[in-house]
């Protein structure tokens, strides 16, 4: 290259000036967590999953999904679905419809009957006590990693909470019964009527090598309310429980829930369909406090629920109960006014909260039991060894979600455990906050609004509520996945590069730069749509 100034170079001569050495920044490709995926409780791949459904392969996103959660169909009716209120893309215009999609796709795999590759056995063995959210998914996570699994439950159907706590117009049972079934055909034993009375002697029996304890609340909170002989005062989850059976409880024209979660909501709206002309919900606080979703209010409020606010039960009688009005303090808290007002009503409903029953750990010796719930290390363990436990048993938030993510976590550590190690989860990325964002970029796209069953139906029937997404519709709320923090091959960084540094690798295979010509102007960084590339000082 030692030529005269003034003569011409010979073409493609410039490669050999690699301007990449005037740089002080370079351009690295990253990726970045995902809002969505960093707030679920299940650990999904969220993003994983939706590229897959956006380009129309629903069985490879399934099959992604279900890395880490076996029961889309479920979750995708009674998620409460954080994932949607952490999405990027509702600083936009709304948020993906994740929960939406999840449910299409849990309902095409029963559809299609796609099932779940068998492992060979490594010959350890390993009680689940309780078939509810979180046994099932350590069930599922167990005996793919090769496990001989073998859950025992008192119940007489498996789902615990899904079956006995949420009602038939939210959670159809030959959908639950789908996924628990394809659960059970990797080989997982399924013992019903089998109440544990000591974990311990129950391992000793059973020759088994770990346990995990998944015993769901199944226990109503009572409150000392006075009342008369005749007083009809019923429990929420009894309530709830006896409509899986055949003879449905009795509750009268007039029922009263006392209580402000989501069970007294189900409670009221199952009233409503067993022909209850009142269904009036007592709750001691307002609105803004009440600790039940607001959708579900709204729904519930639609087919004709009422709620007295700020008031709590003094007595029942028959036919009749006695309501305290209360005001909030300036902490918050209610404080009783003396005014009081009688409401007729043929029961009264306790919908207070759960408590689990414990007794099957007596004597188990290292536990520590506090507020009703086990302690547990963060390795889901107890503190007795190869006893771990989860869902409504440790201390956390009871829901299914969490449940199904704390069977996966539990299963990941009982894995590790039997072999020896310690199972050690892979960091966390840098977040993928709305600001790495170039929002302009894309397309304004409403959010697909789901079916709804008519209010009549709803109030006379235990039809589904609501409806599922078509294809149509749920590929189309798929492709209004942002991508934050992973690229997804818009080509944006390739066309704006002035020096041709980025290279194209092929379809699925990203791109990468060529750092011998890449002068580090930071454009591609810039001009990303979904902020997977950042810019970092040049090594010296």
């Amino acid at each position: 290259m030692r030529k005269p100034f003034a003569i011409t170079l010979d073409p493609g001569s410039s490669l050999a000036n690699h301007t990449g050495s005037w740089r002080t920044l370079r351009p690295v490709y990253l990726d970045r967590l995902p809002p969505c995926n960093h707030a679920c409780p299940a650990g999904e791949d969220i993003q994983g999953w939706l590229s897959h459904a956006e380009a129309g392969d629903y069985e490879k996103a399934w099959r992604v999904l279900t890395i880490d959660n076996p029961l889309p169909a479920v979750m995708g009716r009674v998620c409460y679905h954080p994932c949607e209120t952490s999405c990027n893309r509702a600083q936009l215009d709304s948020a993906v419809g994740i929960n939406s999609i999840e449910r299409f796709l849990g309902d095409e795999a029963i559809k299609q009957g796609w099932q779940f590759p068998k492992n060979a056995l490594n010959g350890k063995r390993i009680l689940i006590i309780g078939a509810g959210p979180s046994g099932l998914s350590a069930a599922y996570h167990l005996a793919r990693a090769g496990h001989q699994v073998e859950i025992q439950d008192a119940g007489p159907f498996a789902g615990g909470m899904m079956r006995f706590g949420i009602p038939k117009y939210r959670l159809p049972r030959e959908t639950l019964d789908a996924e628990i079934q394809r659960i059970l055909s990797l080989g997982v034993a399924l013992k019903l009527n089998t109440k544990v009375a000591n974990v311990l002697q129950a391992m000793q029996d059973g020759n088994f090598d770990a346990a995990f304890l998944a015993v769901g609340a199944h226990i109503g909170k009572r409150a000392y309310i006075p009342a008369g002989s005749s007083a009809r005062i019923l429990d929420a989850v009894s309530v709830l429980r006896s409509m899986e059976g055949e003879e449905k409880p009795m509750l009268g024209r007039r029922v009263v829930v006392y209580g402000g979660g989501n069970t007294a909501l189900d409670v009221a709206r199952t009233a409503k369909r067993l022909g209850a002309e009142e269904a009036i919900i007592v709750y001691r606080r307002t609105r803004e406090k009440m600790p039940a979703h607001d959708f579900e209010l709204e729904e519930a409020l639609q087919e004709g629920v009422l709620v007295k606010w700020l008031s709590t039960i003094k007595q029942a009688g028959e036919g009749a109960i006695t309501v305290e009005k209360m005001v909030l303090d300036a902490s918050g808290f209610p404080q009783p006014t003396g005014e009081l007002e009688t409401l007729e009503a043929d029961c009264v409903v306790l919908a207070l909260g759960q408590d689990v029953d414990l007794s099957l750990l007596d004597g188990v010796p290292g536990l520590e039991i506090k507020d009703g719930v086990v302690k547990v290390g963060a390795n889901m363990m107890t503190g007795h060894p190869g006893i771990f436990a989860g869902g409504d048993m440790v201390p956390s938030e009871r829901t299914v979600t969490v449940g199904i993510g704390h069977g996966k976590k539990a299963a990941r550590h009982i894995d590790a455990w039997l072999r020896g190690e310690t199972y050690a989860k892979r960091k966390n990325q840098e977040p993928a906050s709305f600001d790495k964002l170039n929002p302009w970029y894309y397309t304004d796209a409403p959010k697909t609004v789901q079916p709804m069953l008519d209010i009549i139906r709803r109030q006379s029937s235990f039809d589904e509520v609501q409806g599922g997404l078509d294809e149509t519709s749920a590929l189309f709320e798929a492709r209004r996945c942002l991508s934050c923090g992973n690229c997804f091959e818009c080509d944006n960084c390739y066309g704006v590069c002035p020096d041709n540094a980025v290279i194209k690798l092929g379809p699925g295979k990203r791109f990468e730069f060529n750092y011998d010509y890449c002068k580090g102007c930071g454009l591609c960084a810039t001009e990303c749509p979904c902020g997977a590339i950042k810019m970092v000082p040049e090594e010296i």
